[in-house]
């Protein structure tokens, strides 16, 4: 495959000015989603929400004495990240027990980050616009940065890191097109976007240069390109998992009585986001989803080398360890879908799955050699 030999300076110029624009405006956008936070925990809803706890709890308590009734026990059990609430009433004179139970308050989602504050949903309309806005500049410093050696850009591990947080950018965006009430995901989204591309220019950036002979395949587009994707996505994944966790451990400890979340943390946040169970569904259809594009992302990538190497395979680090990543991902999907296995463990699966996933590819990349270091550094 024949490819150009020649840098058109101007253009690689330009992409490194653009992807120092969208920087600036993703580190303005999670301001805005700061703001949208903070904003929101003043909101009606953060006070509402302990007012109506009180109100209910009274008008309960007042109809429970109106029926004689001798005992009121409110039992929450989680199971496998749920919660369920049982309700049991001994009614007076009788001996009797009526019990109710299903889905409480507990299982309601949240209002989003913004809560019923106007200022605040201002904050995080603001946020969204600035964070497309940073996604045209993105995509056009990563443009530019293929034209300017007419190739694919994503050759080395800062074209890669631009991409990847391109991907992560896209799928955020993506979410919200779908009508998909995630505008939660903007603060999380852009502090690891502007913190993977900050370590891409400052750390991992290399001037606009062709590759070396083995990376001159049509396979640079479809093998890289889908890991890139599945990078995007694992994140997303990895996002929604870490805040399952945090939403279980404050739903147990409300049940508890304890007034703090983890960690010491504002109540208001952890009422203000999808209930847990919303949560770890999103977090495992995410990595379902995604699974299949890796393992594809693996395979091709054992047909690329076989055609530049003479070998499917050869246990070089980089396979290796996308293989655990693989391995780690099934492991969770097969947990997920096991009863003893569901909730807080399978979570735990997930997180440590996409550990290996960034092994793979900063730690791999950067401190152990192979056929695949191609990093530029």
């Amino acid at each position: 495959m024949h490819l150009a030999s020649s840098v058109d300076p101007q253009l690689a110029d330009l992409s490194n000015k653009l992807i120092y624009s969208a920087m600036a405006v993703y580190l303005i956008a999670m301001f805005a989603y700061m703001f949208e936070w903070t904003f929101g925990a003043k909101g009606a809803v953060a006070v509402r929400s302990t007012e109506q706890a009180g109100l209910a709890g009274t008008v309960a308590a007042a109809e429970a004495r109106a029926k004689g009734a001798k005992k009121v026990t409110v039992t929450v059990a989680s199971a496998g990240g749920g919660t369920t609430t049982l309700t049991r009433t001994a009614l007076a004179g009788e001996g009797a027990t009526v019990v109710t139970g299903g889905r409480g308050d507990e299982e309601v989602d949240g209002p989003g980050a913004a809560g019923t504050s106007e200022k605040a949903d201002l904050s995080g309309r603001i946020a969204v616009s600035l964070t497309v806005l940073g996604l045209l500049l993105h995509v056009g410093g990563v443009l530019t940065r293929g034209l300017s050696v007419s190739r694919w850009p994503w050759g080395n591990m800062y074209e890669f890191s631009c991409a990847f947080a391109l991907a992560m950018v896209l799928a955020f965006v993506g979410l919200l097109l779908a009508k998909k009430p995630v505008r939660w995901l903007g603060l999380p989204v852009t502090l690891a976007v502007v913190l993977t591309l900050g370590i891409a220019t400052e750390v991992l950036y290399t001037e606009s240069e062709q590759l070396v002979p083995a990376l001159h395949s049509y396979w640079l587009a479809i093998h890289v390109s889908t890991a890139i994707i599945c990078g995007g996505a694992f994140y997303a994944g990895f996002v929604t998992a870490l805040l399952y966790l945090g939403k279980d451990s404050f739903d147990k400890r409300m049940a508890a009585g304890l007034a703090k979340g983890p960690l010491g943390t504002s109540p208001s946040i952890w009422r203000r986001l999808p209930a847990a169970s919303t949560l770890d569904k999103l977090s495992y259809r995410i990595n379902a989803l995604v699974f299949p594009l890796w393992t594809f992302t693996i395979i091709a990538g054992a047909i690329w080398a076989e055609a530049a190497w003479g070998k499917y395979w050869e246990w070089d680090p980089k396979e290796t360890w996308s293989f655990i990543t693989w391995v780690a991902y099934a492991c969770y999907l097969h947990a997920r879908a096991t009863a003893g296995w569901k909730g807080r463990k399978a979570a735990y699966l997930a997180l440590g799955a996409f550990a290996c996933w960034l092994f793979n590819y900063y730690g791999v990349n950067i401190f152990v050699t192979g056929k695949h270091s191609y990093a530029g550094l």
